[in-house]
């Protein structure tokens, strides 16, 4: 689908002072979000909509760092879709045991309960399972006690003076914790929901603390047949699901590591949920009972079939009101909580299968991104308003609200669909001609420039991009560092596209002063017939695509990612007026398009699905 501008409206804070740079011009930064205050540690941004109108916002907060002492839970309001919030509501306070990752779950009748993990015994350490942890000591104590709940019956205002303990059913897990199970360790950051008459609430349960913090988690499903209909909150009832002694874990020979999990219903009732775990892909599971037993879990495969990739990161479903789903994550094979920075985004459609619905995915986008590789955003959610799309995440310091360009999720839904070639920002489409001269090629943007309107005329980052498709054949062996498409010039100012021994294709940019490379996963040209390739340099979070026959290269088993950080003082891509074109080896170009812009993932699907007469 082709990208039009995005009417993002510009927040008060969006205004900076004379002389101070304006934030991106980028939708997907995070500086161009409305931000949600609380205190230093912030956490967990969820929002219901409220029966008077207003968003409601939950977060776990507090005045020190992740997991230390006055960490509580704290809801505000708003009553503009995020731009301007309330007065903080303190739904426990910051002086006593620590409250933490509150989840909310409004009610047709408006009550609204919130459901956390509280700290009930105060206790100020716990034994950790592996002895070289501090001590064998765990100071952090945000992850015990008990799971309670309050409710609201002024749409958030203020909250019941009591709290009320869940009885959650014990487990082998539990039994199998350094104290047998008299202290339970859990936390939780799925999304409550509502179905046939019943809520759900997802837990996370711990087996131990050690290096990596929780050695051991599984997932657990928390249903009450009466919270719907039950104005004393003292009778609700509760069951712990899945039935057994054992909740949803990795696949066999998976690790120990299966929390976080976040589900939605299907249109057949089906319940699918989606994990992270530290094999370096997200773990999915069905359940056709509403929870009470699971499909065997397996990892989550895109519609090609190829494993999705995830490190230990919150990574969410979303059943959308249209019917679709979207799926956020962060794209690549890490095992442990670094590079969460961008994050992407699949959009997910239902189809029949032999044992009833389940959901297939989209090749993935980049959502949302930070200049800083190292900042790490998190823990989302999804909030629809008259037709409009929002997310929320936190880098657990300043969470935000962001408004997302309604027309990259229709682009994600729509890959399933035949769509038309992209247009918007071609600048040359060439096709071979017996003995044609060299295709010239239009001035590509500029990514960076002098900004003059500052006293000391800094950089001005413009955030553009550019993008090349190519329809090839390979009819043999491509030496490597042949050349298939360049306008490099001799002092090294602009691009080349070249092949890789392992039959990959090697993307090389410079502007005479910096230098950046990646590379594409090995095989494209190793197989005859034709191939569709499509390089992009997205100017925003500067990361560059390859997209190959329909799929974004993910780095298969030989890498964590697939996509590549390029230089950030990269000022532009203008070399020799022609391209210069595969010639003398064994590589035929059938059609080469240059964009002067970023194609979206899903244009660049769309492309290879229109095929070469598209």
């Amino acid at each position: 689908m082709n990208r039009a501008p995005f009417p993002f409206p510009s927040p008060p804070h969006r205004k900076p002072p004379s002389g101070v740079p304006a934030a991106p011009a980028d939708w997907r930064h995070l500086r161009c979000g409305w931000p949600i205050p609380a205190e230093k540690y912030s956490d967990q941004p969820y929002v219901v909509r409220t029966d008077d109108g207003a968003w409601l916002c939950v977060l776990t907060t507090g005045p020190g760092e992740e997991g230390t002492i006055g960490q509580h839970v704290v809801t505000r309001r708003s009553r503009d879709q995020g731009r301007t919030w309330e007065d903080l509501v303190a739904v426990e306070p910051s002086e006593g045991p620590e409250a933490s990752y509150a989840v909310p779950l409004k009610l047709p009748s408006g009550r609204i309960y919130l459901f956390y993990n509280y700290n009930t015994d105060n206790l100020r350490e716990v034994r950790a399972d592996d002895p070289p942890y501090d001590g064998g000591r765990c100071a952090r104590v945000d992850s015990l006690g008990a799971f309670v709940f309050k409710f609201s019956d002024d749409h958030g205002r203020t909250w019941s003076a009591e709290r009320y303990p869940i009885s959650v059913r014990e487990a082998e897990i539990d039994r199998q914790n350094p104290y047998g199970g008299s202290v339970r360790f859990f936390w939780n950051v799925g999304r409550a929901f509502l179905h046939g008459g019943d809520a759900f609430v997802p837990l996370h349960k711990v087996g131990g603390f050690g290096l990596g913090f929780f050695t051991r988690t599984e997932g657990w499903l928390l249903r009450s047949p009466n919270l719907l209909t039950e104005r004393d909150p003292s009778r609700v009832r509760w069951d712990t699901w899945p039935k057994g002694e054992r909740g949803l874990r990795t696949p066999p020979g998976g690790g120990p590591i299966s929390e976080e999990q976040s589900i939605c219903c299907l249109s057949d009732d089906t319940f699918y949920a989606v994990w992270r775990s530290i094999d370096g892909f997200p773990v999915c599971a069905r359940s056709r009972d509403q929870g009470r037993t699971w499909t065997e879990p397996a990892y989550q495969a895109y519609a090609d079939g190829r494993r999705m990739k995830h490190p230990r990161a919150a990574n969410f479903v979303w059943r959308c009101a249209n019917g679709n789903y979207l799926y956020w994550f962060h794209n690549h094979g890490g095992r442990d909580y670094e590079d969460r920075n961008p994050a992407w985004v699949c959009g997910g459609v239902e189809r029949e299968t032999p044992a009833g619905r389940t959901l297939v995915w989209s090749q993935p986008e980049i959502l949302l991104y930070d200049d800083d590789p190292f900042i790490r955003m998190s823990y989302p959610d999804l909030i629809e308003e008259a037709g409009r799309y929002f997310v929320t995440e936190t880098q657990k310091v300043l969470p935000r609200l962001h408004e997302i360009d309604p027309t990259l999720l229709q682009g994600l839904w729509g890959q399933f669909d035949q769509v038309p070639v992209a247009r918007l920002g071609l600048i040359l489409e060439w096709r071979p001609a017996p003995a044609g001269p060299a295709p010239a090629l239009p001035p590509l943007p500029v990514l960076l420039e002098s900004d003059d309107h500052l006293p000391d005329y800094g950089t001005k980052d413009l955030r553009a991009g550019m993008t090349i498709e190519l329809w090839l054949e390979s009819s043999g062996a491509v030496p490597a560092g042949a050349e298939l498409v360049s306008n490099r010039t001799a002092d090294g100012r602009g691009f080349t596209l070249c092949a890789r021994a392992d039959g990959g294709v090697e993307l090389s940019l410079g502007d005479g002063r910096v230098e950046s490379r990646w590379v594409s996963d090995p095989g494209l040209l190793l197989s005859s017939g034709p191939r569709h390739l499509v390089a992009t340099v997205d100017g925003g979070p500067k990361i560059i695509t390859f997209v190959t026959d329909g799929s974004l290269n993910d780095g298969g088993t030989g890498r964590q990612f697939g996509w590549g950080r390029y230089n950030a003082q990269l000022r532009g891509l203008d070399g020799e007026p022609s391209l210069r074109l595969a010639a003398g080896h064994p590589v035929r170009i059938t059609l080469a398009r240059v964009y002067a812009r970023a194609l979206r993932t899903s244009e660049a699907v769309g492309n290879y699905r229109a095929g070469l007469s598209g």
